[in-house]
């Protein structure tokens, strides 16, 4: 019978490392911008897709509703957001940046940027691009999974 080891299980490897780069993500924001991650994925997102309807955010941020629906309405109460009827269903809203939120986008994104330099300074080019390759198979693998049920 094989035993399970945490410390070579890499889905509990990867779900740690993700929440280390997440602390320190969270930290950095939430001092600067009064951000918490949620919302800084909102943020993020709606800036590189546009308008998007809270469900279209749950699927491409990973979050679920509840979590989707409290970081919008965070949003929209500092005025970053705008929320507007969307034509293709009358039950939905489309979410997008207001010119506040793009202005904060824009000190954001720098930061993100400079902290994702820091944390990869010691991975070579192609170790950086492996890591990338290897993280979008995951998502391919964890979508097959989900495909089947």
């Amino acid at each position: 019978m094989s035993s399970l080891r945490l410390d070579e299980f890499l889905a509990y490897r990867l779900s740690i490392a993700s929440n280390a780069v997440s602390d320190i993500v969270a930290r950095a924001y939430r001092s600067l911008f009064g951000l918490r991650i949620p919302e800084w994925r909102l943020i993020a997102v709606l800036a590189e897709g546009g308008n998007m309807s809270q469900q279209a955010l749950c699927g491409r941020t990973r979050m679920d509703k509840v979590t989707v629906s409290r970081a919008a309405i965070a949003l929209a109460d500092r005025g970053l957001i705008a929320r507007a009827s969307n034509p293709d269903d009358q039950r939905s809203h489309l979410l997008t940046l207001s010119k506040e939120g793009w202005a904060l986008y824009e000190q954001i994104a720098p930061k993100a940027l400079e902290m994702e330099r820091r944390i990869f300074a010691g991975f070579s080019d192609a170790e950086r691009i492996q890591l990338k390759a290897m993280l979008d198979r995951i998502d391919s693998a964890v979508e097959a999974f989900d495909a089947r049920g």
